[in-house]
């Protein structure tokens, strides 16, 4: 991650602010607030301004003006029992606002989580920085065989060598080509007087998706859990993943009872349908039980029985 010195003071600017306030903050992610932190090679990834606590969502299921005499014990109850239902509504009346710096291509992965406000660097009205996301040589993986989207072995040896080689030729190659059709380089001189730059709403056509943009990314508790319920899982992609672990620190630090309760529920439950409840009911019985008279799929049987360790329960 490299910042610009004018990054650097406008972060230390924000960071020696001390501003009295009568809302209710969070002291840990007031310890990382404006902070940078890296991810990937170039990109990174800061919280920029937050709204409420875990009390705040414990307030709007109370409809209450306060902590009022509520212990802390009480409220962890509360906000499980929100989680545990279902009752969305109170997670949506906190709110978190992320800088992030990111892959073109990661971007238009994000960007399909259609429930946050987005304000993305503009490259008609400014020129990209020549920063390109290359991988290491441990996440340079195969095509899945048994996946359309997912990854296969590591790729190793020469042709680990050769595809890096070629992502970072093709990135460079096609970086020089946008400024000689902007006439201009990306620290602002210009390189022909006698020619006139394209317009940059039609130079960065060419640039290739692994290069760096930015936006601000503001979003409700609700719809970051969402999000986070998909790519900080085992499942999606490396690269968006690792953001999604950061973010998920900073839930950590901003809403700890929440976090817990998010962990619990959502990402270490586990679903199930009415047969598949039925499924256990009955082997709790002792009654016999197996794929043929279950009624379900294939996929959905090896899953109920994969989640649960329930073959070696079956007569």
């Amino acid at each position: 991650m490299k910042l610009t010195n004018e990054q650097i003071q406008e972060i230390n600017d924000q960071r020696a602010q001390v501003t009295e306030t009568k809302r209710v903050i969070s002291p840990e992610l007031e310890k990382i607030l404006y902070s940078p932190i890296s991810v990937l090679d170039h990109g990174f990834i800061r919280v920029v301004d937050y709204m409420g606590n875990d009390s705040s969502i414990v307030q709007a299921a109370r409809v209450s003006y306060g902590k009022g005499t509520k212990k802390v014990s009480t409220d962890n109850g509360l906000i499980k029992y929100l989680m545990r239902h279902w009752h969305s509504t109170p997670f949506e009346m906190c709110e978190i606002k992320y800088h992030i710096k990111l892959p073109i291509f990661i971007a238009r992965q994000w960007i399909r989580h259609r429930t946050a406000n987005v304000n993305e660097y503009s490259a008609r009205y400014s020129i990209l920085d020549k920063e390109f996301y290359l991988p290491s040589e441990n996440h340079l993986a195969a095509q899945s065989s048994i996946n359309r989207q997912g990854r296969g072995d590591v790729i190793k040896g020469d042709q680990a060598k050769e595809v890096l080689n070629l992502l970072k030729e093709d990135a460079e190659r096609t970086y020089e080509n946008y400024e000689i059709m902007l006439n201009e380089r990306y620290d602002g001189t210009q390189i022909d007087e006698k020619k006139v730059g394209l317009a940059r709403e039609l130079a960065r056509m060419n640039l290739t998706l692994n290069t760096y943009t930015q936006w601000y990314w503001k979003t409700d508790l609700l719809n970051l859990m969402n999000f986070l319920r998909l790519r900080a899982d085992s499942h999606a992609q490396y690269e968006i993943r690792a953001y999604a672990d950061i973010m998920l620190d900073s839930l950590k630090k901003w809403v700890p009872i929440t976090y817990e309760a998010f962990m619990d529920y959502r990402v270490g439950g586990t679903e199930i349908s009415a047969k598949g409840k039925n499924i256990i009911k009955k082997i709790i019985k002792g009654e016999n039980i197996d794929f043929d008279t279950s009624g379900m799929s294939k996929r959905e049987w090896n899953e109920l029985m994969n989640a649960f360790d329930l073959k070696d329960h079956l007569k």
